[in-house]
């Protein structure tokens, strides 16, 4: 029996056993090290992220405060049943100045300050940092939308090159007593921001403003002159995205658009193929570029490599970022569970740890093939 102790068919460890584990442990270690400090480093990012998620929410705040005062200085009055929180960027059912059809709903659910917040996150998640250059395309149907973009980017620091359409939508922009050169106006008094679109143009059917009445688009050609910035008038959609392209390219004085902010349903902007009505809102992928004559600018900022951000389709864009639909009273800024997408989406800590596991077990499959 004491001999079966020393029997010669007992295993003994080979000597490439004891260096397999040794490197397996110093790959575990590595492995743990990196885990912990991918886990670190992008918290402090999300840290940031969402400070300046809420300080962009609390600037449209001050924003929508601001516009309320004004419109009750020029005596023009909020409708309590149409805009039941009283932001003051609700318009009307029909005017002179109205392009289409437009939800209520969604022009209400786009007035709460969150959407700010909304912006900046969907900034970040483009590769946008503090100080970079940002193009949007805006229609007045959303005026909230501008607003919630405008807070954003005085959030983040950036230089914003804006284009936007006077013509609007049911409840965006039409009031004719209240459109959104008056609105800009109310805000640049208020102190909020300093807002020198790049150029206007009338919007509506073609960019000309066709949809709408003889008098709206004298009343808005006229308020345009009085607020002296470059207008927009070509007579074709592929001559309207070059004029656009070169204008975001020269007021961008050889600084690289870190992003295309999209908002509302421009014709220049989204061009004429129907694709594009497949486009999810929010940060965009594009897959299909439709022919030159069909193309928006959108496309365009695509071809170039620059990231788009959809701001359409306002239901879809609110549930996929845990907005309420229509809430009344509007959540307050910082509220709600849009906040918690920012430490959902930092996935480098996963990736690190998952190549050094799987750096780990090909080792140990590589030096049992040898041994």
């Amino acid at each position: 029996m004491a001999g079966s102790f020393f029997s010669p068919k007992r295993s003994i460890p080979k000597e490439g056993g004891g260096k397999t584990q040794r490197i397996v442990f110093i790959l575990c270690a590595l492995s743990l090290l990196i885990f912990v400090l991918a886990r670190a480093i992008p918290f402090k990012q999300e840290e940031k992220v969402k400070k300046e998620m809420i300080r962009a929410s609390e600037i449209m705040e001050e924003a929508l405060a601001a516009l309320r005062e004004c419109r009750m200085e020029r005596n023009i009055p909020i409708d309590r049943e149409s805009d039941f929180n009283q932001t003051g960027l609700i318009g009307v059912k029909y005017s002179q100045t109205t392009t289409s059809l437009g939800s209520l709903e969604a022009k209400r659910t786009a007035s709460n300050p969150n959407f700010a917040a909304l912006i900046v996150y969907l900034l970040n998640r483009a590769g946008v940092r503090r100080g970079d250059t940002v193009a949007a395309g805006a229609s007045s149907s959303f005026p909230s939308l501008i607003v919630a973009t405008l807070s954003a980017s005085k959030s983040m620091g950036l230089k914003l090159l804006m284009i936007s359409s006077l013509g609007a939508s049911q409840w965006g922009a039409n009031n004719p007593d209240f459109h959104w050169l008056d609105m800009q106006s109310c805000l640049q008094e208020a102190g909020l921001f300093e807002i020198q679109p790049i150029a206007i143009s009338l919007g509506g059917e073609r960019d000309t403003g066709k949809d709408m009445s003889p008098e709206g688009r004298a009343l808005l050609l006229h308020e345009a002159e009085e607020w002296g910035c470059f207008f927009l008038n070509e007579p074709d959609l592929s001559s309207n995205i070059q004029e656009r392209m070169r204008l975001y390219e020269e007021y961008a004085r050889g600084e690289e658009v870190k992003a295309f902010i999209n908002i509302g349903g421009s014709w220049s902007n989204l061009g004429t193929d129907s694709e594009v009505l497949k486009l999810k809102p929010g940060l965009a992928r594009l897959r299909y570029i439709p022919p030159v004559e069909k193309r928006g600018v959108i496309h365009e900022m695509a071809l170039q490599g620059i990231p788009v951000i959809h701001l359409l389709h306002i239901k879809g864009l609110s549930r996929r970022h845990r907005l309420p639909w229509d809430p009344k009273p509007l959540p307050q800024s910082g509220e709600g569970k849009l906040y918690l997408l920012v430490s959902e989406t930092q996935p480098s800590f996963f990736i690190l740890a998952g190549v050094y596991f799987l750096a780990i077990i090909l080792v140990i499959i590589f030096r049992k093939k040898i041994s």
